[in-house]
């Protein structure tokens, strides 16, 4: 990138890799996707700022990875195929172009991952702090959609993988845990539940990710459903990093960024569950039923009612 702006650096850069056709060479103001008839499209934003959603020593490609897979996760909350995306980057004033191709190298991983291409977005300079966003396109059979509205009283809840490990990678991010590769690989490298995602297509009577803490989110699902949901923190899926580390469900349960899947389904579609999870090789939990009535409750491994934690998950602002 030497005698180049920040922004013709990095379309540079894209230009001499393989470059999708919707993004039109990134030599025109905007890319042209052919959309097929009989798909609806899916569309999501996120972002993320420095200090905020990641730490400042994190390596750039773990940022541009995690950039792109929240965005992935909202898609596969949804079933959605993803298709494009978008990157808005501010690139803090302290960071260099080696850092802003770093960031550019793990959205492209994500992409080569899960799918999707990079067809256009912005590049400022932004304050002391960068500030990222990414939109993702995806496409879904038309009236598809999963949705957070469908559970209904006599539904199982059940979630994807094992829970609380991105909390825990992010107390060791900031030095406040022994060091743990395979915790801070979750915090700064998430999943999103893709496969998964399109296999509940039909299955799932309602669905959302995980993202501020599994006992916030529930509680959004059951308002938006209208219905009570019950979690049974006996049977919260845990690594065996999380256990060892002698965290109590009821805690891990509060963190976020786990990017998992959590969804009802009847209980005639068990078995079509559990396919979806051995097609996506993704392992799923049943953690709780569907009630009539409003709200969240949980229960202990002894079976007894325990009290919802006060300010449980994270609230954005």
């Amino acid at each position: 990138m030497t005698g180049r702006g920040l922004e013709d650096g990095l379309l540079a850069a894209l230009r001499a890799a393989d470059v999708p056709g919707a993004a039109r060479g990134f030599a025109d103001d905007a890319a042209v996707l052919a959309w097929p008839l009989g798909l609806d499209l899916v569309a999501t934003h996120d972002m993320m700022a420095e200090g905020v959603h990641f730490t400042a020593g994190c390596p750039p490609a773990d940022v541009g990875w995690k950039l792109a897979a929240v965005n992935f996760s909202d898609l596969a909350a949804m079933g959605a195929k993803p298709v494009a995306v978008l990157l808005g980057a501010g690139v803090g004033a302290r960071r260099d172009p080696v850092w802003a191709l770093g960031l550019l190298a793990g959205v492209r991983q994500a992409l080569d991952r899960f799918g999707g291409a990079l067809v256009g977005g912005d590049t400022i300079r932004s304050g002391p702090a960068s500030v990222l966003a990414l939109s993702a396109l995806g496409s879904v059979p038309q009236g598809g959609a999963l949705g957070r509205a469908g559970a209904r009283a006599g539904d199982e809840l059940w979630v994807s993988g094992t829970i609380g490990d991105a909390g825990l990678g992010l107390e060791v991010a900031l030095g406040r845990r022994a060091a743990d590769p395979f915790l801070l690989g979750r915090y700064r490298r998430p999943t999103p539940r893709v496969a998964l995602g399109l296999g509940l297509r039909g299955v799932a009577s309602a669905c959302m990710d995980v993202s501020d803490g599994l006992i916030l989110d529930a509680a959004r699902l059951a308002q938006a459903s209208g219905v009570a949901l019950e979690i049974r923190l006996g049977a919260l899926p845990r690594s065996a990093q999380a256990a060892a580390a002698g965290v109590p469900p009821e805690r891990l349960a509060t963190l976020g960024d786990d990017y998992e899947l959590l969804f009802t389904a009847p209980p005639h579609a068990r078995s079509r569950v559990k396919e979806a999870a051995t097609a996506a090789r993704t392992p799923v939990t049943r953690i709780g039923d569907v009630r009539e009535g409003a709200g969240l409750s949980l229960r202990g491994a002894d079976g007894s009612e325990m009290p919802v934690p006060a300010g449980a998950g994270y609230v954005h602002a």
